[in-house]
């Protein structure tokens, strides 16, 4: 009774309906196995899958644009990341589903079946490599679908003109290499290459990707070749070239006119537009770097060229007031014209005024304050008269042997004094002759900075 009690609970324990499904998946198996082999038995993945070789092979074609790896501006290439789909009709690969258990549509590699040669036609890849080796989708009617993921490299003509503003075209040409239009017609199967799927460029925002048909007749051939040409419009997100280096240059540029207003004794006037030159270089061969070296010329490249060309001005124009301001004992007096140009028109306009003065305080004539300068100096002359008084005080033939040389010095350094009064006056306006010069020329400059980036901004809008 003890070996009769196992066998009724070992009965008990496999549920029967498990062995129902695992043998209808064999059938389905061996199905599938004998329909890949009848379809294989005698077909040639070398030869065009048509019925009648005097009709083309409708193709379609279709782009998804997953990713965009890369804009190589200066080599002006394009690398993508794609999914190609191709759709086609073998006539020798149809089954009845019916005879193989309701089998529909297989899987198989793809590398079993005639495949179009499809190609990137503007190919810039040193490797040329082509598309994945995936599998095709075979139906029972013939119809053939292949997806395939592919990392393309296409050349793309890259104008830089309105650079970091700009946008680009990049075209992508798919087409048969080795059959004409009689032989394979080419189709896109819809207008726009695919960008549901698209994972965002930080660099490159995508506007569409329109797809277009082309008929194209070669010189070397008669015969037709239709392509399908994806157009990829493309703009460029400019936030991170406007705060690294077009923000930097506008405000390197203010610093140049800050140069006029520095003192023309503390030494640094000519130091600082060297200094602010040298920094906008360098921001110049940055952009340089990354530019392709073309004829156009970037729109920041143009600011850069534009704001350097002042800088070299502001500082020629720096060395001349400097050496207007240093004028030694043996300069000249302002000409009338200046005096009356600069030093009345000029340094009212520019607010230049001196101490205890103000821009709406009446102002003397330069003439006038010369004329009180020569009365100052003149005033040794009632010195003269009481020398004189003095001398008339007592016979002149017994005091001119006496004074005659004490005149004489006296009015040497009476001279001498004169002299150097006008020297000192001289030189105090040739100095206010350059202090106005260069608060003119500092709101000049800042008034042309301000003009070249509202250009350049509006250009670029």
């Amino acid at each position: 009774r003890g070996l009769a009690a196992p066998p009724v609970l070992t009965a008990a324990a496999p549920p029967a309906p498990v062995w129902v499904p695992t043998g209808c998946w064999g059938a389905q198996g061996r199905f599938a196995y004998k329909l890949l082999h009848d379809l294989f038995a005698n077909y040639s993945s070398a030869l065009r899958p048509v019925d009648d070789t005097d009709r083309a092979l409708n193709v379609t074609l279709q782009v998804t644009l997953s990713q965009i790896i890369d804009m190589d501006e200066r080599n002006q290439v394009l690398t993508s990341y794609l999914w190609v789909r191709q759709a086609w009709l073998d006539a020798h690969l149809t089954w009845d589903k019916d005879a193989y258990d309701g089998i529909d549509s297989i899987r198989i590699p793809s590398s079993y079946v005639w495949r179009p040669d499809i190609i990137l036609y503007n190919n810039a890849d040193d490797r040329f490599g082509g598309s994945m080796e995936t599998n095709v989708v075979l139906r029972s009617d013939g119809h053939i679908m292949w997806d395939s993921p592919a990392i393309t490299k296409s050349s793309c003509k890259v104008d830089v003109s309105y650079f970091p503003f700009d946008g680009q075209r990049c075209r992508l040409t798919f087409g048969s290499w080795t059959y004409n239009g009689n032989q394979i017609d080419l189709h896109n199967r819809l207008d726009a290459g695919d960008l549901t799927d698209f994972v965002e460029n930080v660099e490159w925002e995508v506007l569409g990707m329109p797809a277009t048909r082309n008929v194209v007749t070669y010189g070397c051939c008669s015969e037709p070749y239709p392509d399908v040409t994806y157009t990829l419009l493309l703009r460029r997100r400019a936030s991170f070239y406007i705060f690294n280096l077009l923000l930097p240059c506008i405000m390197v540029s203010f610093l140049a006119p800050l140069g006029f207003y520095l003192p023309a004794d503390s030494g640094e006037k000519v130091s600082l537009g060297v200094t602010v030159l040298l920094a906008l270089t360098v921001f110049q061969l940055l952009v340089a770097e990354s530019m392709p070296p073309s004829e156009s010329v970037p729109l920041i490249g143009k600011y850069y060229i534009a704001t350097m060309t002042m800088i070299t001005a502001s500082t020629a124009l720096t060395i001349f007031i400097m050496n207007v301001h240093h004028c030694g004992p043996g300069a000249r007096p302002v000409p009338p014209w200046a005096r009356r140009l600069i030093l009345h028109h000029m340094a009212r306009l520019c607010c230049v005024y001196e101490v205890g003065e103000s821009c709406k305080s009446p102002r003397w004539a330069p003439g006038r304050r010369a004329g009180r300068g020569d009365a100052g100096v003149l005033g040794e002359s009632p010195g003269k008269g009481d020398v004189g008084a003095e001398v008339g005080g007592c016979p002149w033939d017994h005091c001119l042997c006496h004074h005659d040389s004490l005149l004489r010095n006296v009015g040497y350094i009476a001279g001498c004094f004169r002299r150097h009064r006008a020297t000192q006056r001289w030189t105090g306006e040739w100095k206010k002759v350059a202090k106005v010069m260069d608060r003119f020329f500092m709101w000049v400059f800042f008034l042309m900075v301000f003009l070249m980036s509202v250009l350049v901004l509006g250009k670029a809008a």
